[in-house]
């Protein structure tokens, strides 16, 4: 039997609502699928931040580096600056751990109106760089409060960086519909752009079979809308990745269903899986959150385990549920309840028959 020792933040908001959904569909999956799993459930988040002054203990890092995985909630509270919850929680976890991957598929699931007249067949994964780029920490702010008050934030691109991610998205492709797109605004900007560019078309030439495409930022949302179905495999900075990875979702009908996987693809730290939704304060404690972006989460985190027809299993189980019409949560259309639509999904688990598990190491 295989075993995996996870670690678990609910965090905040509808974290606290959907990780222990997302919990009971992936324990169906373990069950039907022979996988041993102990859950590290740690209190950290806003909550932990009103009582002790930060987001985590100090030495949390330390706690969670030997974990195979961490299933992530939701991290963010109106009490806490976003600044802080980010910084101290979210992006030590990703840069720490070296989780330079984040993994957003996009799909149009049956039973799910897309807001689009015409959305054909959504089907694409982005993948967005997630340890440097526009979201560095390199800037800052002079004369605050004066005429002359300045702030700068600088924007930062390496060689290795680039490349890393690129390599993975084309890896990807490969594996899919053998097509990548970058995400580029080398038009605007100056030094950044250009050079991503040139990473791109320098690792494309290890990928001959690969087609490949770029489009500036701009035109490139707009594509999104007009034509969703066209895109395979879409690799974009961090910040442009961040963007595009929300409106994809919303294209397919709800951004409640979208996972995402911060990942070590060397697998030397643990990688983290979590929904794309946030904490979505308006909604909070009232048991009408969506789960399955915290379920497929739970999904794309068995698939990187190994485990990847307990991983099947649970996405079948999302794509007969959500097709039936039935327990659909009122993002989609319908009345039903967090705990009611995971349960039907855990049910739909339980009845996928069960196959020899072959773990990858």
């Amino acid at each position: 039997m295989a075993g995996f020792r996870i670690a678990v933040i609910e965090g905040d908001g509808i974290g606290k609502e959907v990780v222990p959904e997302g919990i009971r569909v992936v324990e169906a999956a373990a069950k039907a699928f022979g996988l041993d799993i102990s859950w590290d459930r740690l209190d950290w988040g806003c909550d932990y931040h009103a009582r002790h002054g930060r987001m985590m203990p100090e030495k949390g890092l330390d706690r969670i580096a030997g974990h195979d995985a961490i299933f992530l909630g939701a991290i963010g509270w109106p009490t806490v600056s976003d600044v802080e919850s980010l910084w101290t929680l979210l992006m030590p976890i990703r840069r720490n751990f070296q989780q330079y991957v984040n993994l957003r598929p996009v799909r149009l699931f049956e039973g799910v109106p897309s807001p689009l007249a015409n959305p054909g067949d959504i089907d694409f994964c982005i993948v967005r760089e997630n340890n440097e780029g526009e979201y560095s920490e390199i800037g800052g702010r002079m004369f605050p409060d004066m005429d002359q008050e300045m702030v700068s934030q600088e924007t930062i691109l390496t060689r290795f960086g680039c490349d890393r991610v690129m390599r993975f998205a084309f890896n990807l492709a490969r594996k899919r519909k053998k097509k990548l797109t970058s995400a580029t605004k080398s038009n605007g900007i100056i030094h950044t752009m250009p050079f991503w560019d040139e990473r791109f078309r320098a690792n494309a030439k290890e990928f001959p079979d690969v087609a490949t495409e770029q489009y500036h930022i701009d035109i490139l949302t707009a594509h999104f809308v007009r034509r969703p179905a066209s895109f395979d495999v879409v690799v974009a900075s961090n910040l442009f990745g961040d963007i595009l990875s929300d409106l994809g979702p919303a294209v397919t009908g709800t951004i409640g269903i979208a996972p995402s996987g911060n990942l070590n693809p060397e697998r030397r730290f643990p990688s983290m899986f979590e929904p794309v939704h946030g904490s979505a304060p308006d909604i909070a404690g009232q048991n009408i959150a969506n789960p399955i972006g915290q379920i497929w989460s739970g999904a794309m985190m068995l698939e990187h385990l190994g485990a990847k027809d307990a991983a099947d299993a649970i996405v079948g189980a999302i794509e007969r549920v959500l097709a039936s019409g039935e327990n659909l949560t009122r993002d989609m259309g319908g009345t039903a309840s967090t705990s009611s639509l995971s349960q039907a999904i855990a049910d739909a688990v339980s009845k996928h028959p069960a196959k020899k598990v072959l773990v990858d190491g």
